[in-house]
């Protein structure tokens, strides 16, 4: 079936000697991998005229596409970016922040379905990045909303209590194994209720990184095959 939709970079992988395996989250079938062939070839044999430039993370893409929905590679006939990222390629922290979120959502979203919900909430997202400064509690608000559309949002109808446990996704009054302390807990409610613009001093440097490290055990807990990003190191140092 031959399919043209939105699509944000998810991963890309060279394939043979020049040829890309491209995954995408699509706005009309949810995950898909893509064979480009000859993408590092001559500019007349790449699909469409694209460069490798169009498979960066978090890219935002518009793909003419045939779907066969088998689980195997789809192929494309045609790619073009619909919205040039105007500041995150020359900011060392926006374009450090894609390829960590990037790498969190490769391995977080499965589903070859569509779920237009939360394509729309990261790309209005993307968008907001792309053209805001307040960058510092971007990745962390992102992130925890994005929980919401993959199923495993916390539970905050008992918010006021001192203590969350990660496993549960559920605030309790004990202690108990496998939940944060009362100080944890404190961050990860601040956390819930962040906004991308919310004060970019609301946390300390020290308490930022306790909070991202919280939300990726949290996603470790709840998403099967879930793996710690390799980026994680650069984005510490670039938020140091």
């Amino acid at each position: 079936m031959q399919v043209k939709t939105k699509a944000i970079v998810l991963s890309s992988l060279k394939f043979q000697e020049t040829s890309l395996i491209v995954k995408c989250f699509t706005l009309s079938d949810g995950v898909k991998s893509y064979l480009i062939r000859s993408a590092f070839g001559s500019k007349s044999s790449k699909v469409g005229g694209a460069k490798i430039a169009y498979f960066q993370p978090m890219t935002l893409l518009e793909i003419d596409a045939i779907h066969k929905n088998k689980g195997t590679l789809e192929q494309v006939k045609e790619v073009k970016i619909y919205w040039p990222y105007q500041t995150i390629p020359t900011d060392i922290v926006k374009s450090s922040i894609l390829l960590f979120l990037a790498e969190m959502l490769q391995h977080s979203i499965h589903e070859e379905e569509k779920n237009s919900d939360f394509f729309d909430f990261l790309e209005a997202a993307l968008l907001w990045l792309d053209t805001h400064q307040e960058t510092a509690n971007f990745h962390l608000a992102l992130l925890l909303e994005a929980t919401k559309y993959l199923g495993f949002y916390p539970d905050t109808s008992a918010e006021g209590l001192p203590y969350f446990n990660l496993q549960e996704g559920q605030f309790s009054e004990v202690l108990s194994l496998g939940a944060l302390s009362e100080h944890e807990t404190d961050l990860f409610k601040r956390g819930l209720h962040l906004q991308f613009d919310s004060d970019q001093k609301l946390f300390h440097v020290s308490e930022r990184q306790q909070l991202l490290k919280i939300i990726i055990d949290y996603y470790s807990l709840h998403l099967s095959g879930f793996k710690k990003p390799k980026s994680l190191e650069v984005l510490k140092a670039v938020f140091s």
